[in-house]
């Protein structure tokens, strides 16, 4: 995979005072592991959270954003905003309409790219989308592993396959163009994919979270025609996540702040405005998908996770959804 710009060596440490995890996915957490104890369940997350920030040292693991999926807490008295942290797929405004798709979509496959720990996909399993039509695929097959650790399940207790893979290497996905028609190739097995080639043009729905600021625009181009490949033409097919975005697309060199501290270069960043001219009419023919795209300001306690922030720096999440027409 190109680089994404992430520099191991330069990996803060983790810190526990950053354990801020809501009433929700608290619940979520014990119905899950079982584990009842808030103090026993506390030890067991951070003990899994240190072993995934050996995998890599993401910044959405060292603040536990892997954990965080409510509603956003703008109002609450200590400031917190959890909507850096909360790049998670049961806040984005078209999680209704992923869930829809589940219930009157007959095999409406949906793809976890980027799935990390997988908690995304298990909440939407929770929430009532067929498990059997779940696919999950990321770089590091050690997350997903962990996610079984954190989760306290197996392969057995939750059956959604995990397909390894870099999303740039054209043996994992073949970028072709988007389909409009139905595709000529029969619906894989999901049990035995070990490629995402096969499901081109047959993914009902894909969510991809705090994955595309990973990468430069180049790179983040190249993302955008590999998903769009493996979307199915079928009017309501959706492509939904979120990121870090800017007011204006550019490098996120604002306020002085060129580069953070495990981060070789500036990230790059779309606004909503670039992002639906992305889609529609480079990635997809103009006119034949509905881009939605909001930009809101993370603030509080959330900004803790980028220490090295000049206190005037602002820092922007876009929710993004990508509907074929």
């Amino acid at each position: 995979m190109p680089a994404n710009s992430i520099i191991r060596g330069r990996a803060l440490p983790l810190d526990e005072r950053l354990y801020t995890i809501d009433d929700e996915a608290i619940e979520f957490m014990k119905a899950q592991t079982r584990i009842q104890d808030p103090d026993e369940l506390k030890k067991h997350i951070l003990a899994v959270q240190g072993e995934a920030y050996e995998v890599f040292p993401y910044v959405c693991i060292r603040g536990f954003y892997f954990l965080r999926w409510a509603t956003q807490y703008r109002d609450r008295d200590d400031g917190f905003d959890s909507n850096l942290g909360s790049l998670k797929v049961a806040r984005l405004p078209a999680y209704q309409q992923l869930l829809a798709l589940g219930r009157e979509r007959q095999n409406a496959i949906l793809l976890d790219i980027g799935c990390c720990l997988g908690s995304d996909i298990r909440k939407v399993v929770a929430d009532g989308y067929p498990v059997k039509y779940c696919v999950a695929s990321d770089l590091y097959p050690g997350f997903w592993d962990l996610g079984h650790k954190l989760f306290r399940s197996t392969p057995e207790t939750f059956p959604v396959p995990f397909v390894p893979g870099d999303a740039f290497d054209s043996g994992h996905i073949e970028r072709i163009p988007p389909f409009y028609s139905p595709p000529d190739t029969p619906v894989p097995e999901l049990s035995t994919l070990t490629s995402l080639n096969p499901l081109r043009g047959h993914v009902s729905a894909i969510h991809a979270s705090s994955f595309f600021h990973l990468f430069n625009e180049e790179q983040q181009f190249k993302l955008a025609q590999a998903l769009a490949c493996l979307l199915s033409p079928e009017p309501g097919s959706i492509i939904l996540g979120s990121h870090v975005g800017r007011p204006e697309k550019g490098l996120r060199v604002e306020a002085g702040q060129q580069l953070s501290s495990t981060r070789a270069e500036p990230m790059f960043c779309h606004s909503p405005e670039s992002w639906v001219e992305l889609w529609n009419g480079q990635i997809f023919r103009q006119g034949t998908v509905k881009v939605e795209a909001v930009l809101e300001e993370s603030r509080g306690r959330d900004r803790e996770q980028l220490p090295d922030l000049l206190p005037e720096t602002k820092v922007y999440s876009m929710e993004w959804s990508v509907t074929r027409l």
